[in-house]
């Protein structure tokens, strides 16, 4: 499960940025995700917590926002977004399947804290 390793760094940032502006309770995190990003959403949450815990963060709630998938048509440059994020993505004007340029929805980073 490598969403431990990814709560582990997305903690370790948090923890630097409430060092960077002096506060020491975590409420909330939203971190956006992009729906080829290889991530189970329950998993990194189960992670988040079992991280948290002991911690001045244990029991800040945990936001997942997903990012759409947006391709670029390899054959026709058409911009779209497939109905499923399966391997083959046929472009919706030309119907070339192969070779589309990602253009979103491999991001991970974290969107937002509220601390005190």
């Amino acid at each position: 499960m490598h969403e431990m390793s990814i709560a582990q760094g997305l903690i370790a940032i948090m923890k630097e940025e409430m060092e960077k502006h002096g506060v020491t309770k975590l409420h909330s995190v939203r971190v956006a995700y992009g729906e080829l990003a290889a991530l189970v959403p329950e998993a990194l949450t189960f992670a988040f917590e079992a991280c948290t815990l002991g911690t001045d963060m244990e029991g800040a709630t945990l936001e997942m926002i997903p990012i759409p998938v947006v391709l670029k048509c390899s054959d026709c440059g058409e911009q779209f977004s497939p109905d499923r994020s399966d391997l083959f993505m046929p472009c919706p004007k030309c119907g070339e399947g192969l070779g589309h340029e990602v253009l979103q929805g491999k991001e991970l980073y974290l969107d937002n804290m509220e601390a005190e």
